[in-house]
């Protein structure tokens, strides 16, 4: 699992990587939430196209950064996300929260 984030302008774009599942959740989390604090983003794009897997702890890491954001007055918008993973997230009405793309 690995979190890639770049930012400029009050957004941030960040890139997961591998599996999302309970091993990994905590430490995106942790990095997300240190990028969203350095960069408090006003849009934040999150990149799935490098995951392989994701369960359900996948849906904790983005309500937590939607929330996040959220109260930073901004939006989330989740883009490249793979079959198995949309079908998790989507399945939990994460798309009714956040854009998907």
């Amino acid at each position: 699992m690995a979190v890639t984030c770049t930012g400029e302008g009050r957004v941030l774009r960040a890139a997961l990587s591998g599996e999302v599942d309970h091993h990994g959740a905590r430490a995106i989390m942790e990095e997300l939430n240190r990028q969203i604090d350095l960069e408090l983003p006003r849009e934040l794009t999150i990149d799935l196209e490098g995951v392989t897997f994701m369960d359900s702890s996948g849906i904790a890491v983005l309500l937590r950064a939607w929330r996040r954001v959220g109260e930073l007055g901004g939006s989330v918008q989740v883009v490249n996300v793979p079959a198995q993973a949309a079908k998790v997230l989507k399945t939990a009405g994460l798309d009714k929260l956040m854009k998907f793309a």
